[in-house]
């Protein structure tokens, strides 16, 4: 099966971490530990230098762009099943073109493309960058949110977006149902069948695995999802994902929506405009015995008050939906 077959039957594929140490610098070891637990609770993919990454590796300063993607790249290379390899493209077409080319050069499938540094760019601008970075590797677009960095993008841009002929997926993550709807029938109306829907949606992932896009007689699914959210409690995320494949909306699915969205909320800090996200990621491996720390490249980023207690409580309540046993089974394993 091609990597554009998988995206197409649907994966779980979490958004990997940063394992740093107390300096703040690269932990080697608990990062091919992380990428080993994702790879062990069955996901169908990695994306790596994505958010959340941390965009600073890519700092001159920092340099660690190419040494995370070629540590993920040798675990996955390890996997028994084969996995698709996103990487994380930002920037200026330049920088986005360099990207993709790294990326390429290092056997990655396809670049998930943030307008994050576009935000003053004209439509036209924004789809002749897109067209460059196309032409280079496969492309997965990316409608990310304005509170972290995206911005808004019109079904216009949508709909000239899913003509270029190399993307090959969408993930849609703008926090906001009017504008998931603008991406789902701008795909619908170019004729994209082959153009997979993921979700990013952090705050409404079961929903939208449930929910049938309809527009006029075409009719298209969200078949997975690449979430910052899913670097943590993998395993389950995997199995909510095969859950919910081509399920219809059921009073329990729907609930378990809701606990999922309220662990979101205590891990992504949504009370703060999402400030303490990572951090919070962070704090469930660390608990988990994955991570040491929870250090950012930033050294201000980190937990926001209050967050800690709502991880406690969204741990405490929602018991089926953690996969502390299967780390605590495996971790010496995979800090081997």
């Amino acid at each position: 099966m091609s990597f554009r077959q998988q995206l197409q039957h649907g994966l779980a594929i979490p958004a990997h971490p940063l394992a740093l140490n107390a300096r703040r610098k690269l932990d080697e070891r608990r990062q091919r530990a992380l990428s080993r637990y994702y790879i062990a609770a069955g996901v169908g993919g990695l994306a790596v230098g994505v958010h959340t990454t941390q965009f600073a590796i890519r700092d001159q300063k920092v340099g660690l762009f190419r040494p995370v993607l070629e540590l993920a790249k040798e675990e996955m290379d390890r996997a028994a099943n084969p996995l698709v390899r996103i990487g994380g493209i930002c920037g200026m077409t330049p920088q986005a073109a360099a990207e993709a080319t790294l990326l390429r050069e290092l056997g990655y499938h396809t670049g998930l493309l943030s307008l994050g540094a576009m935000r003053d760019a004209s439509e036209d601008e924004m789809i002749a960058h897109c067209r460059a970075v196309a032409e280079i590797i496969p492309v997965v677009g990316f409608y990310l949110q304005p509170s972290v960095g995206g911005r808004v993008l019109p079904y216009s841009f949508w709909r000239r977006f899913a003509e270029i002929e190399n993307v090959v997926a969408i993930k849609i993550a703008p926090f906001n149902r009017y504008q998931t709807l603008d991406v789902v029938r701008a795909v619908i109306e170019a004729g994209r069948d082959d153009i997979a829907l993921y979700t990013g949606n952090d705050d409404s992932i079961v929903t939208d695995f449930l929910t049938p896009f309809r527009f006029g007689s075409k009719e298209r699914r969200v078949v997975g999802g690449l979430l910052g959210h899913w670097s943590v409690w993998t395993q389950r995320a995997v199995e909510l994902l095969e859950q919910c494949r081509h399920a219809d909306a059921t009073p329990s699915l729907l609930r378990l929506g809701v606990e999922v969205t309220d662990s979101n909320a205590a891990f992504f800090d949504a009370a703060h405009g999402f400030r303490g996200c990572i951090a919070g990621l962070h704090e469930i491996l660390r608990r988990q015995g994955l991570l040491e720390g929870l250090w950012c490249l930033d050294e201000h980023e980190t937990l926001s008050p209050g967050q800690l207690e709502e991880i406690d409580r969204v741990h405490r309540i929602y018991p089926h939906l953690n996969d502390d046993a299967f780390v605590a089974q495996n971790r010496d394993d995979w800090l081997r």
